[in-house]
């Protein structure tokens, strides 16, 4: 429950700042590398691929993306973005996606369906693109009698896939 109120909260915040700007952004390939599971004794090397979409609807667009560990676990996703301009290049990025989990030789989270909530805080270049940092945390929100959840901390790229949307 805190969760979904840190995310209501999020967005409160968001749409009191201006979305004119979110509002221009373009599609993004988004790449990112960093540590799964870093809370975690058995922390693994993590590697996301992430399309953003620029059609938004209240501020809000839609991103799916793929997740793999290396330890052979594999999170495919979809979910919905926000954008948060804090001037012309700070850009912070609340965001939450289901989708579906599978361990390999990895930890096991307790179910297929898994849930991903999390935020990226990012420099944004002349050209649109963004470099930064994210945080996500990923849980079956205790769907499943075990749900150890596991966090993430990566670096992402984000390349503008096309100008800025009308």
């Amino acid at each position: 429950m805190r969760k979904v109120a840190t995310i209501a909260l999020g967005v409160v915040f968001a749409l009191s700042l201006g979305g004119a700007a979110a509002a221009e952004e373009p599609e993004f390939l988004a790449v990112s590398l960093g540590a799964f599971d870093m809370n975690d004794d058995e922390t693994s090397a993590e590697a996301r691929i992430e399309y953003r979409s620029d059609w938004r609807r209240w501020l809000v667009a839609p991103m799916v993306g793929l997740m793999v560990n290396s330890d052979g676990g594999v999170y495919g996703y979809g979910g919905l973005y926000l954008d948060v301009f804090l001037g012309r290049r700070l850009v912070i990025t609340p965001n939450f996606a289901i989708g579906g989990y599978a361990e390999g030789a990895g930890k096991d989270l307790g179910s297929i369906l898994e849930f991903r909530s999390g935020v990226e805080i990012a420099y944004r270049f002349d050209n649109r693109a963004r470099l930064g940092v994210a945080f996500q945390h990923i849980s079956n929100a205790g769907i499943d009698d075990t749900n150890p959840g596991a966090e993430s901390l990566v670096i992402t790229y984000a390349i503008p896939l096309s100008g800025p949307s009308r």
